[in-house]
């Protein structure tokens, strides 16, 4: 019962020890798939920081302002958190799951042996009872023939009839199956007592030591898992300090936002840098008003006819002299205008005539001036900065302008500089050979005289652009203050509203080309008119399209193709309802029309 029973355990512990490392390498397994997490997790934040950073080609794109800036500095951080998290799939992958996988391999030899030894040991003991048995059973027989021949011999020598011989022969043979006997007991004693030993070594020494081997086995098994385990959150808890720095520098980013700068370059960015028209003075005209009435009457007549003019003048005032051709809000301030004119009916009877140049001149710069406004289409795409400036108003223009040139002077300097320096050398060569070959510095004296001429040509177009500046801003300041009464003709007929006189039936319209001033002002910052199709496009993936501008789409939507890819990886489409926007250049499959009317490039 002992040895089945020994048995019985021993198969248990089989079972046992095969549990243990299938649970090894099923833990081993969800470390494997906690990696593939940390790292598809990265890759996503990459792929997302990727898709968020700007794609800059000049430094003229460069974000100048600080909520920009503050956001490109948390796509950083963002990088290098997705980097952290690389680090913890690495870590784990080098010293869990690489650990797990190796220390499994070698529990597995292991216990392949141990459980082997188990097994020849159960086999060496089965082998030895089986001799002890068998010459048990062969000591039994010989015991039953010894009777029988006893029994025979017994029987033989009671017997009258029986011959001396035939007793004779009886004895013999009991003899021999006595002596038989005696040889397989003893033979059967001995195998026994060599099976005894072999079973209280077996049962002593040899399985408890498997046993112990076995149970030692499994406590490293454990010992590692719980090393593991701890390894599984170290391998997360080096990289928090690292994770923390990261978010600081997302809370200093969002901390450096100054809403103040930034409003400050909208500001430096769009302003003219001319000053605003002065106030009008009032002249009062009622002094040469005839005085024969009594004073009573006279200061009613004063009151009446003050109010009168400023119901008059003020009024339409507040009612004419508007920009847009909308009258403005109630509490807005009247525009007045630049120059005073006194006038008289064909009665005599004196009146106010105002001159509009500003208002007229705002107009015309409007529609024919140069550097035109950017639309509103264009600032919201942020388009790149032109080389001459001319997307700014005229006084950042020539602030613009002027620092280029000054930059490009002290680059031409410089250039000189080494020029003298290299021919000081050529000279000092020239004069002693041995110091150096005058022809090494050839191609560097070339290279200099090339960068000179070519900053001259730089500084001269830039002078020209500063110089048209310039000129133009000196044509406003003369248009600006110019009041010749002769002008009221032209001033009628060119400004929008055209000259007014206090008689309303004596106001002087001018004709509706301020119509056409107003709509093509409009036209600066709204596109009427949509631009031609050069080509279509299919939708490769789906894209949201949640970003002002740009357009959502579905996989496999066809859409018209109005604006190519400029490099920045976006492309300007339409749907066939006329909604228009940018989607990534690498989600479509483009198809240009080589016949295409109108495919011009629009920044």
């Amino acid at each position: 019962r002992t040895w089945r029973t020994e048995r019985d355990q021993f198969d248990s512990l089989d079972k046992h020890t095969q549990w243990g490392i299938d649970f090894l390498e099923r833990y081993a397994k969800f470390v494997k798939e906690r990696i593939e997490i940390e790292q598809n997790y990265a890759k996503q934040l990459r792929n997302l920081v990727k898709k968020y950073c700007p794609k800059r080609s000049s430094k003229d794109e460069e974000p100048r302002f600080t909520s920009c800036i503050a956001f490109f500095n948390i796509l950083n951080e963002l990088n290098d958190y997705a980097g952290q998290r690389e680090v913890v799939a690495e870590e784990m992958a080098h010293r869990v799951y690489g650990e797990l996988m190796r220390y499994a391999h070698d529990l597995k030899t292991e216990r392949k042996m141990h459980l082997q030894e188990g097994r020849k040991a159960q086999q060496y003991l089965d082998m030895c009872w089986k001799q002890m048995d068998n010459s048990k059973k062969k000591f039994e027989r010989e015991c039953r023939e010894a009777e029988k021949a006893q029994q025979s011999y017994e029987r033989l020598d009671n017997d009258t009839n029986a011959t001396k011989a035939d007793v004779e022969k009886a004895k013999q043979q009991l003899n021999l199956r006595t002596h038989m006997a005696d040889e397989n007991k003893n033979e059967y004693a001995a195998q026994l007592q060599n099976f005894n030993g072999e079973q209280h070594k077996h049962f002593y020494v040899v399985i408890p030591q498997i046993y112990k081997q076995l149970q030692e086995m499994d406590e490293r098994r454990t010992v590692k898992l719980s090393e593991c385990y701890r390894g599984f959150a170290d391998s997360e808890r080096k990289v928090i300090p690292i994770i923390s720095k990261c978010l600081e520098g997302m809370i200093l980013a969002a901390k450096s936002v100054d809403e103040r700068r930034d409003s400050q370059m909208v500001v430096d960015s769009f302003k003219s840098g001319f000053e605003p028209p002065g106030d009008f003075p009032f002249e009062d005209y009622s002094q040469h008003i005839y005085r024969t009435i009594s004073d009573g009457t006279i200061s009613a007549s004063k009151q009446e006819s003050g109010k009168m003019d400023a119901k008059t003048t003020v009024g339409k005032a507040k009612g004419k002299l508007w920009l847009f051709g909308k009258k403005p809000k109630p509490q807005s301030p009247p525009l007045t205008p630049t120059s005073l004119f006194t006038s008289s009916t064909p009665n005599g009877s004196q009146f106010l005539t105002f001159s509009i140049e500003p208002v007229h001149y705002c107009m015309n710069e409007i529609k024919t001036g140069k550097p035109r406004i950017p639309s509103f289409r264009s600032l919201k795409r942020g388009g790149p900065a032109l080389e001459d400036f001319s997307h700014l108003p005229p006084e950042q223009r020539r602030k613009k302008l002027q620092q280029r040139i000054d930059e490009l002077n002290r680059e031409l300097q410089k250039e000189s500089d080494q020029k003298d320096a290299l021919n000081k050398m050529k000279d000092v060569y020239e004069k002693n050979p041995q110091m150096g070959d005058p022809g090494s510095l050839q191609p560097k004296l070339a290279e200099t005289m090339n960068n000179i001429d070519r900053l001259r040509m730089e500084i001269h177009k830039n002078e020209a652009w500063l110089s048209e500046v310039e000129g133009k801003t000196g044509g406003r300041g003369d248009r600006r203050h110019s009041s010749d009464i002769n002008h009221l003709v032209t001033q009628g007929r060119e400004s929008p509203e055209g000259s007014y006189t206090d008689d309303a039936n004596q106001e002087v319209r001018g004709p509706p080309q301020q119509h056409g001033h107003h709509s093509e002002f409009d036209d600066e910052f709204e596109d009427d008119d949509p631009l031609p199709a050069i080509g279509h496009c299919k939708a490769i993936y789906p894209f949201d399209g949640h970003n002002e501008g740009t357009l959502a789409m579905k996989e496999g939507e066809v859409l018209y193709i109005i604006e190519e890819d400029k490099g920045d990886g976006w492309t300007r489409a339409r749907r066939q309802n006329g909604e228009e926007g940018y989607v990534p250049t690498s989600y479509i499959d483009v198809t240009l029309e080589k016949n295409s009317k109108g495919a011009v490039t629009y920044i």
